[in-house]
């Protein structure tokens, strides 16, 4: 669709009017919020985190970007927030110690509130403690962790171990992301699960807790 193709480019050159609007327009067309967010806005921030990654894009960029995408969930969410239903599970969510960046981190969120799950989002530059505390605290029984970086990801595993101290490791199910994160650390660190996109996180967190 021509409007998701718009919006998409809208995003990637970071005009948030534009893409507040094209949001707004895509919905009048009829186009639900989720195909907007994953044919539209999560396609066009792939493309911008690739771009930073390989050097096109800096800083700037990115930020300009992630406020453009601030602007269209300023529309979606409160759509999904009138249709939640009781939360089918917890999830206690972060980017672990030393890493500050959220986007991705925050498109997960958004994605598993959509899909029914209550999500405590403890933000970025998050210890492994914090997780443990949250995890007493809520008696969450999915953990996410995101990391950019090949130096912060080491505190995934840090945390993991921080989880088997308090006697909890047993009670959660853990699932780790990030531009920087493959399947095979996540195996190594004994790690439950790992997706690569806010999409396939909902689809990994349903298989872990074995819901429909």
């Amino acid at each position: 669709m021509e409007t998701l193709s718009m919006l998409s480019q809208s995003l990637i050159d970071g005009d948030a009017q534009k893409v507040k609007e094209l949001t707004q327009e895509a919905l009048q067309q009829g186009v639900s919020p989720e195909d907007i967010l994953n044919r539209g806005l999560t396609p066009a921030m792939d493309v911008v985190g690739e771009r930073f990654s390989n050097g096109e894009y800096f800083l700037p960029e990115v930020l300009f970007s992630a406020r453009a995408m601030k602007a269209a969930m300023e529309v979606l969410e409160p759509i999904w927030e009138s249709r939640r239903a009781p939360p089918r599970a917890r999830m206690v969510l972060g980017s672990v110690k030393g890493d500050v960046h959220d986007i991705g981190k925050n498109l997960v969120a958004i994605m598993m509130r959509g899909a029914g799950f209550e999500v405590i989002d403890l933000g970025t530059d998050v210890p492994p403690e914090k997780f443990v505390e949250a995890v007493e605290k809520t008696g969450a029984e999915l953990v996410g962790m995101s990391a950019l970086t090949s130096a912060t990801m080491l505190f995934m595993k840090s945390t993991i171990e921080a989880l088997v101290k308090a006697e909890l490791r047993n009670r959660v199910k853990i699932m780790v992301g990030g531009a920087i994160v493959r399947p095979a650390y996540a195996q190594s660190i004994g790690a439950d699960g790992y997706a690569p996109n806010a999409v396939s996180a909902v689809a990994k967190a349903r298989e872990l807790l074995r819901l429909a």
